[in-house]
């Protein structure tokens, strides 16, 4: 069972290969990808089973352990992948369901669908990944394929956009090599369980550097505050897939070299305070950028920002329980951001804008898609039963519990966050599903429900979106079960069975 570690990477590279050798042939491209996402999420499901049990870890080629690649499943990696390969599978059926005009200009298909492909190779490969070296390869091949992905189409605010997002992921990589560098001068090795027995024979002051020069790679990965000047500014440009699966899985990655770093190398010197401030700054700064905003997408942008505040909120109390809130938070989080950013699409295709100030009515004009917006949106503000509710009141109690000052300045943000996206949430809904909407709206819009009144949406754009939303909804469903799954995950991230099992007998 153990080669299945190499499934996901393997499938979305050849996968990515034949896409590109068939550009002229957009319909085999089509089901060349999603046939292989789709395999992707299969193994993924099968991971998530099988790491319950144990951790499962394949070293790849004939190297002699512990010098060569290695790739580890546990709870945590399996959880992300197979959310990540679900959130992934639908950006791909909505992308296909674009008509052909919009697909010549938003996303072209002979580029999309391999680039696409090396997308969900590097995110699957950076869950994967046991050493920092081979992580270090998986950012820098997803970036890669995200700065094609933001620029597709050469429209000016793309490029610009682009620009921006270039060179601050340069100057994370180029941190990231010397973080690279200077662990393996230090230790003498980048694999991950040597370096949580390693790092502990260093002096306290060399740990500090390193533990902050990953930090601060992994918090521009993530954009965290003050290193997330530059999403706000990059994701809105994009085409709506494009920046459905940048929101849901790019940031996510980053929070996952977090809490997989901060666990296993520095589990006794967890940076509460730094990023206990962080974390409050990330949460009250982005979610007021949000209420300022009367663009859709660039106040999903900043709401992504702020969300990400919650998930540092349970990385700096590190508790099991804050950590299992931190990690249902961001699974669930993977999923709505991501639905927000593919309804945006479909209000821009309706409405003709994503500009608040240029639409309204479409709740009449357009049910399903008012259904479509206000459950993802309710999701997001915490609102009970749903999955977003439970997420945040485990990471409040866990705040609570922890009783600290910095724990209380973090409950007290992550209320008032969950307020003001409630209000930003009702400022969407009011404006552009129950205003009135402006006559040359009226004139253009086209409606799924009714299509009489102009082009419909495509059924594929809003079937996959309301599979995303169902995903969300069987979060809910099953709250019970998979909170207790995520909380055998945080569990194992302090008990140092991740060492044991990659290293066997405890090799240094």
């Amino acid at each position: 069972m153990n080669n299945l570690l190499a499934v996901p990477v393997l499938v979305c590279l050849t996968g990515a290969g034949a896409t590109f050798l068939a550009g002229r042939h957009p319909t085999f491209q089509r089901i060349v990808s999603i046939t292989a996402v789709a395999v992707v999420s299969i193994v993924a499901g099968l991971l998530v089973w099988l790491t319950d049990a144990a951790t499962l870890v394949l070293w790849v080629g004939d190297w002699p352990q512990p010098l060569g690649i290695v790739l580890v499943a546990d709870r945590l990696s399996a959880l992300m992948l197979l959310v990540a390969a679900l959130v992934s599978l639908a950006v791909l059926v909505y992308s296909t369901g674009q008509d052909t005009d919009e697909l010549r200009r938003e996303t072209p298909v002979s580029i999309f669908h391999p680039t696409f492909l090396l997308l969900v190779a590097g995110v699957s490969n950076a869950f994967l990944a046991g050493d920092l070296f081979n992580l270090f390869v998986s950012f820098e091949l997803l970036l890669f394929a995200s700065y094609v992905l933001l620029t597709m189409g050469g429209t000016r605010e793309r490029i610009r956009a682009g620009s921006v997002y270039v060179v601050v992921n340069l100057v994370s990589s180029s941190l990231f090599l010397v973080a690279l560098a200077s662990t393996y001068a230090a230790t003498g090795t980048v694999n991950l369980a040597q370096l949580a027995i390693r790092l502990g024979e260093l002096p306290a002051e060399v740990r500090g550097v390193l533990q902050v020069l990953l930090l601060t790679v992994f918090a521009i990965k993530a954009a965290i505050f003050p290193l997330s000047a530059w999403l706000p500014h990059s994701y809105p440009t994009a085409p709506a897939p494009v920046t459905a699966v940048f929101a849901g899985l790019l940031t996510k990655v980053g929070v996952y070299a977090i809490i997989r770093t901060q666990t296993l190398l520095f589990p006794t010197e967890p940076l509460s305070g730094l990023l206990g401030v962080a974390g409050v700054a990330t949460m009250l700064l982005g979610i007021l950028g949000a209420v300022a905003q009367v663009e859709i997408k660039r106040m999903l942008s900043f709401t992504l920002v702020s969300h990400i505040g919650y998930m540092v909120f349970g990385i700096s109390l590190a508790t099991a329980p804050a950590l299992a809130g931190a990690i249902f938070y961001a699974a669930h989080h993977i999923t709505i951001q991501a639905t927000l950013f593919l309804v945006a699409g479909l209000i821009q295709r309706l409405g003709g804008s994503n500009s608040l100030d240029r639409l309204g009515g479409l709740a009449k004009v357009s049910p399903l898609l008012g259904a479509l917006f206000i459950i993802p949106a309710m999701n997001l503000a915490g609102i009970p039963p749903l999955s977003g509710f439970v997420a945040k009141l485990a990471l409040l109690q866990a705040g609570v519990a922890d009783g600290s000052p910095m724990a209380w300045a973090l409950v007290t943000s992550g209320v008032l966050t969950s307020l003001l996206t409630l209000y930003a949430m009702a400022k969407i809904w009011n404006r552009a599903f129950w205003g009135v909407a402006p006559p040359s709206v009226l004139a253009q819009v086209a409606s799924f429900d009714s299509p009489g009144l102009g082009r419909p949406l495509p059924r594929l754009m809003v079937g996959s979106t309301m599979g995303l939303v169902a995903l969300a909804l069987a979060f809910t469903l099953a709250a019970g079960p998979m909170y207790a799954y995520v909380e055998r995950s945080a569990s194992a991230l302090f008990d140092r069975s991740y060492i044991a099992a990659v290293l066997g007998g405890g090799s240094r």
